[in-house]
């Protein structure tokens, strides 16, 4: 008490001494330690009443900046930061004014780079911890009216990069876009455009243009087009053939700054590319492959990071050009002069990718001397050399699969290494005496345990994160692919991977949850034929599992908590329900916290009060969660109908009208799946759930429609009686479905099957003289052969019903059934299916079907003809005839 009391009077002695208009030295000191009081405060009415001192801070700061003590102004924004980065309360609406002092310091240009970089951090961190309240008070749209001019300004020639105020903006606006992206696009692009045409370069840098006279503003466009295709997918890519025909003409920039800002354009944009890229591919490996021959270090790292894409993007069509690209980058792997490091780096990480595209059959006899050459340069002291050559490991391990085994006493050792590392440490290897060690000769299958590089930590080095995060990466591939000989190393890994489960940083915490789930197979590999082993089998289970239950509510990065629950999904699809029973309960109570929002990784600030619909959360992370619904009830079936009574409500909160589209469309997938594998209990929620996805029908996004068409379907097939009601709803919202003018051919597919499964449900229901017709003219199925088995034993079951409806339309079935079986992409079984219902045609009308035969193509009609006359004979149809085709 007596401690409060006197907390409580220096406080009010502080705040007097702040408002001292008759010495500014007592102002002074007052503002210095006012800073040490942060510690006492921790929330409730404490924090509240420490508002109090802001506006004081706030006029001292002014104060000092007006007579030119900076430095003591300094210490302002060094409070600032601490209040923002308080879990507690502390700013409440001071955040106005906060923002507008700062905003107002970092828009002069009479102060030190210093003061307003200080002022521009404060700001950030704002955008990083405060977003909610940045956008409670409407401080988003000020804040960038100050950021994107500063984007323009230029720095002085002796100025700290670091504290360059348009690297500084750009840094704000890139917080702001990750926190509040529907609110910063709008003035950011409006910004971007009218830049485009202004008279100073420096602005038509911050928007962007590849043929502007100006290098800066060609080698900014360049820029902007690889972080558009990085971020921006898969959207970016159907804009190839605009985009690529003008990084190809960039590549040829007399500006090596140009080229190299092209080169990673080419880079992000071709990744993701796909077939797409094939037109491009024998001028685009043209001009790489020259490039790479006569260009310096820098441009030949980006270049072989260019090459990289486009051999992920090519798959097997970049087999023509691997050998010689495999030949290049024997010189680059052998490098051992510092400065060429980072080449030997790109060129390691190139081969791997390669190999990916080449396959196992064209890369194992040459394979040895690349993984000598790799191996060996983990002599040398670089970080980024060990990471890439980790990541070349688990590429080589995934095409070799369980031949990696030869290389396992090599290169596992190494990943231990790495994993094991201080944070600041580097691995050293022990000289070796084989005289090839930088050459291309040594590691082969014949190679002993014994021949193990020795490693030792010896040196203080920082940036080991990304080589941490390569090495547990490569763990959780080297058990996955060598499965039950990966063995000898699996309780070490383990101990690793729970170690780096709860590590520091999100990066190397996503691998370790990513790699446990892959030492998880290694083990079943390992134990399912070993009856004694199957206790340590159930203890690694429980270890693992109860990881990723506490990763799911109490890690705070979105994109590890989603991959916990990705892992936990997939354990359950490939071990059943008896495997996840003990950790039911728990795992549901999880999947409830998020899908409250209330997990860790989903809190908002303490002090924001936003709409619940107008939260902001990760659509890669809801979609994880989402998963596990039908995971559950795929393992449960019906009995998943109590646990899913609990979960309804909270999944439907994201369906409502005034959600974004991306949380309706999750919500239908949801519900479809679990009405697909829970069956009959689903009829319990159909006058809930029906009229959301009948509603989702007509929306604007192709996925929407898509699951929303899935989703009726599984309704009516599992629903049965209780949807009945909506039938006449649903085949009206599923016709435009079936026109030309929807473009998306698995909308279209979906919408057949919904069709499908209204038919098998409820026959009498649907009236097929009029749906017929319109079902049988958008098949075959084009994309989603999902919907195979649906739509195509529905067609049969009426076929073979004899129903009349669709006897009327043999000539459509006959050309249906011929397409079907020749098809690459169905299933025996469809096929099977089409063979009985035509075999079934042929028995009812004989010789009158010969003529729509003939109008077949002789391969359609034999392959037709055969799989009926399997039919035929391996189904005891009664021949005879019911009436007449004509």
């Amino acid at each position: 008490m007596h401690f409060n009391l006197t907390m409580l009077l220096c406080k009010l002695y502080l705040l007097k001494c702040l408002q001292d208009d008759t010495s500014n030295r007592v102002r002074v000191a007052a503002l210095k330690a006012v800073g040490s009081f942060l510690e006492f405060t921790i929330d409730g009415d404490e924090a509240i009443k420490f508002r109090q001192f802001i506006p004081s801070i706030l006029n001292v700061a002014r104060q000092c900046l007006s007579s030119g003590d900076e430095d003591v102004a300094i210490i302002a924004f060094e409070i600032f930061d601490e209040l923002i980065e308080s879990p507690a309360p502390l700013l409440g609406d001071s955040v106005k004014s906060i923002v507008q002092f700062s905003l107002e310091v970092c828009s002069s240009q009479n102060l030190e780079p210093s003061t307003r970089h200080q002022a521009i951090q404060i700001i950030s961190w704002m955008a990083k911890y405060k977003h909610s309240s940045l956008k409670k008070y409407n401080l988003v749209i000020p804040i960038l009216q100050v950021m994107c001019p500063l984007l323009a300004e230029s720095a002085d020639a002796d100025e700290d990069d670091d504290l360059a105020p348009d690297r500084a903006a750009a840094e704000v606006i890139d917080t702001m876009a990750l926190n509040l992206s529907k609110h910063v696009f709008p003035p950011v692009f409006e910004f971007a455009s009218l830049s485009s045409q202004s008279t100073n370069p420096k602005f038509r840098e911050a928007s962007g243009a590849l043929r502007d006279p100006e290098q800066m503003v060609r080698g900014a466009a360049s820029f902007a087009l690889g972080q558009f295709a990085e971020h921006l997918q898969p959207e970016i890519v159907s804009h190839y053939g605009t985009v690529l025909p003008c990084i190809l003409n960039a590549l040829e920039d007399a500006s090596d700054e140009v080229k190299e800002k092209s080169y990673y354009a080419l880079a992000a944009f071709c990744e993701d590319m796909g077939e797409e890229i094939l037109p491009f591919l024998d001028p685009l490996m043209g001009k790489l492959l020259a490039a790479l021959q006569n260009s310096p270090r820098n441009l030949q790292d980006t270049c072989m990071s260019a090459i990289g894409s486009v051999a992920t993007a090519a798959e097997q069509a970049f087999i023509p050009y691997a050998e010689r690209v495999l030949e290049l980058m024997k010189s680059f792997m052998v490098l051992t002069n510092d400065e060429d490091l980072r080449s030997r780096a790109r060129a390691t990480e190139l081969v791997g990718i390669v190999a990916m595209s080449a396959g196992r059959v064209r890369m194992e006899p040459i394979l040895p001397p690349f993984m000598e050459a790799a191996i060996s340069g983990f002599g040398l002291e670089f970080s980024e050399l060990r990471e890439y050559t980790h990541g070349f490991f688990s590429n080589v391990a995934e095409i070799m699969d369980d031949s990696f085994t030869q290389y396992l006493p090599h290169v596992v050792p190494l990943a231990f290494a790495s994993c094991n590392l201080d944070d600041g440490s580097s691995v050293d290897i022990i000289e070796s005496d084989d005289e090839n060690v930088n050459g291309f000769g040594g590691v082969s299958s014949d190679d002993e345990a014994h021949d193990e590089p020795r490693v030792r930590n010896i040196s203080v080095r920082t940036g080991v994160l990304d080589e941490k995060a390569a090495a547990t990466q490569a763990l959780g591939l080297f058990a996955l692919h060598t499965k039950s000989s990966f063995a000898p190393y699996l309780e070490q890994a383990l101990k690793i991977l729970v170690r780096h489960s709860g590590y520091f940083h999100e990066d190397v915490r996503l691998q370790a949850i990513i790699a446990l789930k892959s030492i998880l197979t290694a083990a079943h590999a390992l134990f399912q034929s070993q009856n004694d082993q199957q206790a340590k089998a159930r203890e690694m289970l429980d270890t693992v599992m109860d990881i990723y239950i506490k990763t799911m509510t109490g890690d705070d990065d979105k994109e590890v908590v989603a991959q916990a629950c990705t892992s936990v999904a997939d354990i359950i699809k490939d071990y059943g329900y008896t495997a996840i029973e003990p950790y039911m309960s728990q795992l549901v109570d999880a999947t409830l916290v998020l899908l409250k929002e209330e997990s860790a990784c989903q809190q908002l600030e303490d002090d924001s009060d936003i709409d619940d619909d107008d939260t902001e959360h990760d659509e890669v992370l809801m979609d994880a969660v989402s998963d596990l619904l039908p995971a559950f009830a795929k393992s449960m079936g019906s009995h998943f109908a109590p646990i899913f009574a609990n979960l309804f409500e909270p999944l439907m909160k994201f369906g409502k009208a005034s959600r974004p589209l991306q949380d309706r469309t999750m919500v239908v997938a949801c519900l479809a799946e679990v009405a697909q594998e829970m069956g009959a209990p689903i009829a319990g929620y159909v006058d809930r759930v029906m009229p959301l996805a009948i509603k989702e029908l007509a929306s604007s996004d192709a996925t929407n429609r898509r699951n929303a068409a899935f989703c009726v379907g599984e309704l009516c097939k599992n629903g049965r009686e209780s949807t009945l009601k909506y039938y006449g709803d649903i085949l009206r919202g599923l016709f435009p479905l079936f026109g030309e003018p929807e473009p998306d051919d698995a909308v279209r597919d979906n919408a057949a099957g919904a069709v499908a499964r209204m038919i098998m449900a409820h026959p009498q229901s649907v009236p097929l003289n009029q749906v017929l017709p319109v079902f049988l003219r958008v098949l075959p199925l084009k994309e989603d052969h999902e919907e195979s088995m649906a739509v195509y034993s529905c067609v049969s079951t009426l076929v073979l019903s004899s129903n009349q409806q669709i006897l009327a339309l043999v000539p459509e079935l006959v050309n249906l059934f011929a397409q079907v079986v020749v098809s690459p992409v169905e299933t025996p079984e469809v096929k099977a299916q089409v063979g009985i219902a035509f075999a079934h045609l042929i028995s009812l009308y004989g010789h009158q079907m010969q003529p729509l035969l003939s109008n077949l193509s002789p391969a359609h009609a034999s392959a037709l003809e055969f799989a009926s006359e399997r039919k035929r004979h391996q189904s005891n149809i009664r021949s005879g005839s019911c009436g007449c085709l004509y």
